[in-house]
């Protein structure tokens, strides 16, 4: 593990407004920047009233303007929404205001139910054309040329890297392919993650962005004083997942020991989607936060957690800082043990 970082989805929660969760995502950045954090993503979700970040871009801004040295970026900009040349304007526009901090990570997915896919695209296109979109995104976003009939102003030249993000084998198969890093989204769909890294790791090309593969997997972290604690804050984001599988998204609720509206199935279903994470007292999490990097052994690790009380969400990704620090000395001590062997 190179780097840590963070993923934030804005959340609402119960009681507060999307003027507070942005208010908090700024807070947040300042604290993961002072904490060690390498990146602070953000996510584009629509239409759905527990996450603030849907102008991804713009929310990306806020966060950039509100820190100093953290790289932040998209985790990510759900390409099919978006023409590739305004995706390079809003990026490069980014990248021009914030120059050397700004990642732009890209999803094929809608982020989003399908009448509000099609409220987004008005026309939707039956082929799928992610892999040529993001080509042509990133030529954009390249040196290219003046002559060039088409160009992103601003934009070209600012060479912003570009992430493939994925829940599945293609990402893992196309970021391969093109030789881009690679983000699984193993927070909440981890199924598939072990053959992923499989498929990119064998089937990477170098490239001009990138001599070897580097890949990023996503962990949920719940960290608090206590295991007991810990599980209690666990609770929103559980009942907030489970309303959603069911048809019934909202704002982040409270923390609560009573879950019994959750069905057995999907209850399930709710702890295999979130089953990559670390719950509990800082030496809890510790030791899970290990067992995932010895099992995956990531170039990367971006951790999110969805925790009703700002303060309790800030100390808990706190306890992780500390902890991942610890845990990339060991192994950095490690190598270096080896190598002097």
């Amino acid at each position: 593990m190179q780097h840590f970082s963070l993923l934030d989805l804005s959340p609402i929660p119960e009681g507060k407004t999307a003027a507070d969760a942005l208010a908090a995502s700024a807070d947040l950045a300042r604290a993961a920047e002072r904490l060690g954090y390498h990146r602070f993503w953000l996510a584009e979700h629509h239409n759905m009233p527990g996450i603030a970040s849907a102008a991804t871009a713009v929310v990306i801004g806020h966060v950039a303007a509100a820190t100093r040295s953290i790289r932040v970026g998209a985790g990510g900009i759900m390409l099919p929404n978006h023409a590739p040349l305004t995706v390079a304007e809003n990026f490069g526009t980014l990248a021009t205001l914030f120059p050397g901090r700004i990642d732009l990570g890209l999803g094929r997915a809608p982020g989003s139910d399908m009448a509000t896919a099609r409220a987004l695209r008005r026309h939707m296109a039956p082929e799928d054309s992610f892999p040529t979109d993001v080509q042509e995104l990133i030529g954009y976003l390249g040196d290219g040329t003046e002559a060039a009939r088409v160009r992103a102003i601003p934009g070209a030249g600012t060479h912003v890297p570009v992430w493939i993000l994925g829940s599945s084998l293609y990402g893992a198969q196309l970021a391969a392919w093109l030789g881009l890093p690679f983000a699984f989204a193993s927070h909440f769909a981890p199924a598939m993650l072990d053959e992923a890294i499989k498929i990119y790791r064998r089937g990477f090309r170098p490239s001009a962005h990138l001599d070897q593969p580097h890949v990023m997997i996503a962990a949920g972290v719940c960290a608090a004083e206590t295991d007991a604690e810990a599980a209690f804050l666990r609770s929103s984001q559980i009942l907030a997942f489970a309303r959603l599988r069911t048809g019934r998204p909202g704002k982040l609720p409270a923390p609560t020991h009573d879950l019994s509206e959750i069905p057995p199935h999907v209850m399930a279903e709710v702890q295999a989607a979130l089953s990559c994470s670390a719950i509990g007292a800082p030496q809890t999490v510790k030791t899970q936060l290990r067992a995932i990097l010895t099992r995956y052994q990531p170039d990367e690790l971006i951790i999110s957690g969805m925790i009703h009380a700002p303060t309790a969400r800030l100390r808990s990704f706190e306890i992780a800082a500390k902890a991942l620090h610890e845990l990339r000395d060991e192994r950095l001590s490690a190598r270096a043990d080896t190598a002097m062997a």
